[in-house]
Parts: C-alpha cells; sequence; structure tokens
C-alpha cells in the first residue's frame, strides 16, 4: 500500500509517500506526478521517500523519469539513501 500527500509551499510542492511503491502503486504515483505538474507554476517538485520501505523495479524507473524532470528526490535511513543515490548512476536516462 502506498500513500501520497502533496504539501504545496510556496517554493516547493512536495509528493510525500508512505508505504511500498511497488505494483499498482507506481501507478498511482505516476497520476499523482501528471497531477501535479500543472500546478508547479515555477515551484519546484519535491518526492519525499522518507517513510517509503520498498520500491520495486517499476518504481525506481518512475523516480528516474521524476529526477530527470528535475524533481527532487530525497529519502532517510541507509536502504532509501542508497537508492535515490544509484537511480542517476544506475538510470542514466537521457533526453536525445
Amino acid at each position: 500500500m502506498l500513500r501520497i500527500v502533496v504539501a504545496e509551499l510556496p517554493g516547493q510542492v512536495t509528493l510525500k509517500l508512505e508505504g511500498s511503491l511497488a505494483g499498482p502503486w507506481v501507478v498511482e504515483l505516476e497520476h499523482a506526478w501528471r497531477a501535479a505538474r500543472p500546478k508547479l507554476a515555477g515551484r519546484s517538485l519535491g518526492v519525499d521517500l522518507t517513510a517509503v520501505d520498498y520500491v520495486d523495479e517499476a518504481g525506481k524507473y518512475l523516480l528516474a523519469l521524476l529526477s530527470r524532470d528535475r524533481a527532487q528526490v530525497t529519502a532517510a535511513g541507509t536502504a532509501m539513501t542508497e537508492l535515490v543515490r544509484t537511480i542517476a548512476e544506475d538510470w542514466p536516462l537521457r533526453e536525445k
């Protein structure tokens, strides 16, 4: 299960995730991301993984897409912090 809370601040819109980013919940995050994009109005997008306990391969790919779209992905704990660090190295998505 995944809970997504949207926090709108003057300089940033943050998608705060709680639970597992896996299976059908990856699609839910994609929907939340696409819904948040038009509301940014010059603000940055943040993705807060501090309360996420598991990310599957589809979730990692979506996080890589979010990173490529300049989202600021933050995490806590050894596993999630390492995941965020390796996304740029292991998922080098480049715009053509």
